[in-house]
């Protein structure tokens, strides 16, 4: 049996995968790191912390696999400072206490163009925090790049909201890669690689999602 931590379990992909985690029969326990406290459910361990300041020796850091998919835009965070804590910072932190205490696998959610050398502070950020999680030797590092997330997101973003309209409207001309990504499937791609991800880095695509 698996058992998972989930980074990110209040936002739009997260809250799916905590409810794909609660129900698969493979996963044994869900520790969910939140700043508030979320409903109980029946194998959730529901831990409230202070990202800024983690708790390295804490006991739930042991588990199998680890879902990330936390992250903000420039726009709601306030500030560059303040983006690459939440979006770079926090998620690093997370990885390398989970592995210290014998994690093998890592799912994460990331971003299409993702790229540590891009000028764009969006992507770089991407990029770079990929580049520091190869770095924590993860047995199974699974990368997911997916375009603009299609979902019921809480607040809803302006920006995706019409990127999602373009997008939609250009589908039929749009390579796979660069189509909406349905939340519902990249949430199943990070339970299905957290709970029994193959050896190795792997970067997957709308394509290679579902």
């Amino acid at each position: 049996m698996t058992r998972l931590l989930i980074l990110g379990a209040t936002g739009l992909v997260g809250k799916l995968a905590l409810q794909l985690a609660l129900a698969d029969q493979r996963v044994s326990k869900v520790v969910a790191l939140t700043r508030r406290p979320i409903p109980p459910a029946g194998k959730l361990e529901n831990v409230t912390v202070d990202f800024a300041a983690l708790p390295g020796d804490a006991e739930w850091w042991a588990v199998d696999g680890v879902i990330s998919a936390f992250g903000t835009t420039r726009a709601v965070a306030g500030s560059a400072e303040a983006f690459r804590a939440i979006d770079f910072d926090t998620p690093l932190a997370v990885a390398k206490h989970a592995r210290d205490h014998g994690a093998t696998r890592f799912a994460l959610t990331s971003s299409l163009g993702a790229d540590p050398r891009s000028r764009l502070l969006y992507p770089r950020t991407k990029g770079e925090l990929e580049v520091a999680l190869k770095q924590l030797g993860f047995p199974s590092l699974t990368i997911l790049r997916p375009s603009v997330l299609d979902g019921l997101r809480e607040p809803a973003r302006a920006g995706e909201r019409m990127a999602l309209i373009g997008f939609g409207m250009l589908a039929p001309l749009l390579p796979r890669r660069l189509r909406v990504s349905p939340a519902s499937m990249v949430a199943a791609a990070l339970v299905e690689a957290a709970i029994a991800g193959p050896p190795g880095v792997h970067i997957r695509h709308n394509e290679d999602m579902g």
